[in-house]
């Protein structure tokens, strides 16, 4: 499973990776699930099957398996290889015209499925509602601090697949750049990974399972992937499962990370930090 977005700005080296492993024999694209994002100043209707176009030349692949929009806010388009992050202006276009551009890709087979990236249980119920081509997965902030229980029960009811994007809470970066508690440090998570022989990843990366949300857990470090991976030999118990639900603080960590900044020194700049489109 690769988690991509052309606003990472690695399309190309990625795309250069999958050719190597294609012509090595490593792996088929057959056996690959690609998820690519649709970036905020791309949402008008001419320029979404553009995009995705654009996306899939730089990966060499063909079709994504699922494609999402990245944010539910359009901004002005600013060109195909120079997504907006900075003095970033809002657009005019509705994000339902967005999404019909989005099913016209399915329709061309040029996304297996199609489906949105932090989107609010309002605005994913609207859509929800007026959507030809069902939507497939909402990836949101979700983790123990963050539990989120109204709107990953909504997805799970419309059989929408929910995914965390950070799920251990954004991690120390998170509590570097933010100033806020860490899930890892958490007395009660470190009690529990205890009683597992466990580390605390794994169990918030298993609390999520156990509630029905695919985890995609990042890390440069070897020995941190392998452990991510290895959740499956054990189970959390239901009085666990309580406990570690009573961590909710109820308030988002800003993990994605928030594009706030996106808009510093531009016109729609509504605050001295930027605008933040969660308000």
């Amino acid at each position: 499973h690769f988690d991509l977005a052309h606003v990472y700005g690695n399309e190309k080296e990625i795309g250069q990776a999958f050719k190597n492993a294609f012509e090595e024999g490593l792996i088929k694209r057959e056996d690959m699930f690609i998820t690519g994002k649709l970036w905020n100043s791309d949402h008008d209707e001419e320029i979404v099957p553009q995009a995705c176009a654009h996306s899939l030349s730089n990966l060499g692949i063909d079709y994504f398996d699922l494609y999402l929009v990245h944010f539910p806010v359009a901004w002005k388009h600013t060109g195909l290889d120079t997504p907006s992050f900075g003095s970033s202006e809002l657009g005019n276009t509705p994000l339902i015209q967005t999404w019909r551009a989005m099913e016209k890709l399915v329709d061309d087979k040029k996304c297996r499925s199609i489906g949105v990236s932090n989107y609010p249980l309002m605005l994913l119920h609207d859509l929800v509602t007026q959507a030809r081509v069902p939507v497939s997965c909402n990836q949101i902030e979700v983790h123990a601090y963050y539990t989120r229980q109204s709107l990953v029960n909504y997805c799970l009811s419309r059989d929408i697949c929910v995914t965390a994007h950070t799920p251990l809470g954004g991690g120390a970066s998170n509590k570097e750049t933010w100033n806020t508690a860490c899930p890892l440090d958490d007395p009660i998570v470190k009690k529990i990974a205890d009683v597992h022989s466990k580390s605390p990843a794994q169990v918030l990366l298993r609390f999520l399972l156990q509630r029905g949300i695919v985890v995609l857990p990042k890390s440069v470090k070897s020995h941190r992937i392998k452990e991510n991976l290895d959740l499956f030999g054990f189970g959390l118990e239901e009085a666990e499962m309580q406990e570690l639900h009573t961590l909710d603080k109820y308030v988002s960590y800003k993990t994605n990370p928030n594009p706030i900044g996106a808009f510093f020194g531009g016109p729609d700049a509504f605050s001295s930090a930027g605008t933040d489109i969660f308000d």
